[in-house]
């Protein structure tokens, strides 16, 4: 069986393709240009340097947000119109679930921070057990204040990844001290190895859908909602 997974839920640009023994090729940047310049670019060197074309697809994945609302909407609609072209089953993986699948193994609590802004991150709690990967909160928006309270309370040694850490990092250490450290750069943005292998796990447990189906997961409005909801709430005050 192969895979076909991306993660456009940040600024990063990651796509990868996956087999039952191993990753065969990922592509990733992490850099300026929009996912609507450089996404389709990506994969089609990808496809072409893997020797695979997209019917020899089993199954496509997307990261699914949290995260930006533009890039997921680029990474669900691309993942939608592959599988449409081959009429194949997709999976959609919870991006905080993905960042903390990065670091395999680790004795301790696994604790991935997106910026969400105004003091806010999208976060979630995991561990492993004898090998396995265990969510202990589901993914979620909450104040900074309120993580790293719940995270005092906790007796575990914790690694915290993800873009919102270099933004929180002094805050963090003040509160957590010693107990908390960070991931390395290179597990420290969203990986779509790590997307394929989750969607792998979820295709085998039946956890798959049509492409038709696939949906983002904000976790919270967009600017231009909440603006409209402003507008109404003053209006209704003002009628």
């Amino acid at each position: 069986m192969k895979i076909f997974a991306i993660d456009t839920s940040s600024i990063v640009a990651t796509c990868a393709v996956m087999d039952d023994e191993k990753l065969i090729g990922e592509y990733t940047i992490n850099h300026k240009r929009t996912h609507s310049q450089k996404l389709m670019p990506m994969i089609k060197e990808l496809m072409e340097s893997c020797e695979l074309k997209i019917d020899d697809i089993d199954v496509f994945a997307a990261s699914v947000g949290p995260g930006s609302f533009t890039g997921l909407r680029i990474g669900i609609a691309t993942i939608k119109a592959l599988a449409h072209t081959v009429d194949k089953p997709v999976v959609g993986v919870p991006t905080i679930d993905a960042l903390a699948y990065n670091i395999p193994y680790f004795d301790g609590l696994i604790v991935p921070i997106m910026d969400a802004r105004r003091n806010r991150v999208y976060t979630g709690i995991y561990h492993w057990e004898r090998n396995k990967f265990i969510i202990d909160k589901n993914q979620d928006v909450l104040e900074i204040d309120e993580l790293i309270d719940i995270l005092k309370k906790r007796k575990e040694f914790i690694i915290l990844s993800g873009d919102a850490v270099h933004i929180y990092r002094d805050k963090i250490i003040e509160v957590l001290g010693q107990k908390v450290i960070f991931a390395p750069k290179h597990l420290n943005m969203p990986r779509s190895s790590s997307v394929a292998e989750l969607a792998m796990e979820k295709y085998r447990q039946g956890e798959y859908q049509s492409f038709y189906d696939l949906v983002p997961e904000y976790l919270r409005k967009s600017q231009a909602e909440r603006e409209y909801d402003k507008k109404n709430s003053l209006g209704e005050c003002n009628g």
